[in-house]
C-alpha cells in the first residue's frame, strides 16, 4: 500500500508540474538562477567525469582490437555512434542526478521540515509552481545541453587516447559517417526525458520530508537513488522502443 500511494503521490507531482509548466508557473527570476546553478556550476563536473570515461572506454576498445584483429579503422565511428545515442545523454544524467538531484531534495526537504512551504500555501502560493516548475524547465533545457558538451568531450578525449597510446590516426577516428538523424533524434529524446524525471523525483523526494534533519537525509539519499534509478529504466524503455521503430537497426 504504501509503495501505490508513493506512486499515486509521484504521478501528482509529475502532473502538476506539467500543469505548472503550461501555465507559466514560476518566476522568470528563479527560473535563471536554476538554469546557473544546475548548468553553468555542473559544466566542469560534467566536463572531467565524462572526459575520463572516454578516455577509458576508447582505451579499451583499442587494446581489445589490438589483440584481436589490430584494425582500428571503424573505432572512432562505432564510439561517436555509441556516445550519441547512449552514453552521452545518459552518462550526464546519472551525473546530474547525483548532484542536481540531492541539491533539489536538500533545498526542498529543509523547507518542509521548516514549514515555510506552508507558509507559501498560506500566502496563496502553489509550492509546486514556485519550487519545481522553474527546476523542471532548467534541468530539462541543461540536461539537453549537457549532454551534447560531455558527449563532445568524451569523443574528443577518447580520440586523444586512441592517438597518443595506439597510433590511430585522428582522421580516422574522427568519422562522424556512422551518426545518423535518428541517433540524434534518440539523444534528443533521451536527454529531455531524463532532464525532466530527475527533478519531479527529487521535488518528490524533498515534499515528503519529514521530522528535522533527518528527514532532509532521507530525502536527499533518496532523490540520488531514485534519480538514478529513474535514469537506467528511461534508458531502457527509450532504447527498447527506438529499436522496435527502426527494426532493430540502431
Amino acid at each position: 500500500m504504501k509503495a501505490l500511494r508513493a506512486a499515486r503521490d509521484l504521478w501528482i507531482v509529475y502532473v502538476s508540474t506539467i500543469a505548472g509548466v503550461l501555465r507559466r508557473g514560476g518566476a522568470r527570476g528563479e527560473l535563471v538562477r536554476q538554469l546557473h546553478a544546475i548548468g553553468n556550476k555542473s559544466v566542469l563536473f560534467i566536463v572531467v567525469t565524462l572526459g575520463f570515461i572516454g578516455m577509458v572506454m576508447a582505451y579499451e576498445a583499442c587494446s581489445q582490437l589490438s589483440r584481436i584483429t589490430g584494425d582500428y579503422s571503424q573505432i572512432g565511428g562505432q564510439f561517436i555512434r555509441l556516445i550519441v545515442s547512449d552514453f552521452g545523454p545518459t552518462l550526464t544524467a546519472l551525473m546530474l542526478a547525483t548532484r542536481v538531484g540531492a541539491g533539489i531534495a536538500a533545498e526542498i526537504g529543509s523547507m518542509k521540515v521548516t514549514e515555510q512551504i506552508d507558509a507559501l500555501r498560506m500566502s496563496g502560493v502553489q509550492p509546486i509552481d514556485y519550487l519545481i516548475v522553474p527546476r523542471f524547465i532548467a534541468s530539462v533545457i541543461m540536461t539537453l545541453l549537457l549532454s551534447v558538451i560531455g558527449g563532445l568531450v568524451m569523443f574528443g578525449a577518447g580520440g586523444l587516447t586512441a592517438e597518443h597510446s595506439f597510433g590511430v590516426n585522428p582522421e580516422i577516428f574522427y568519422d562522424f559517417t556512422q551518426v545518423r538523424p535518428r541517433h540524434l533524434i534518440l539523444m534528443c529524446i533521451k536527454a529531455l526525458a531524463y532532464g525532466a524525471a530527475i527533478p519531479i523525483v527529487a521535488g518528490f523526494c524533498g515534499l515528503r520530508a519529514r521530522g528535522s534533519s533527518e528527514g532532509v537525509g532521507w530525502a536527499t539519499t533518496a532523490a540520488v537513488i531514485g534519480g538514478s534509478f529513474a535514469v537506467i529504466v528511461l534508458d531502457f524503455i527509450i532504447s527498447a522502443a527506438a529499436l522496435f521503430v527502426t527494426g532493430g537497426d540502431l
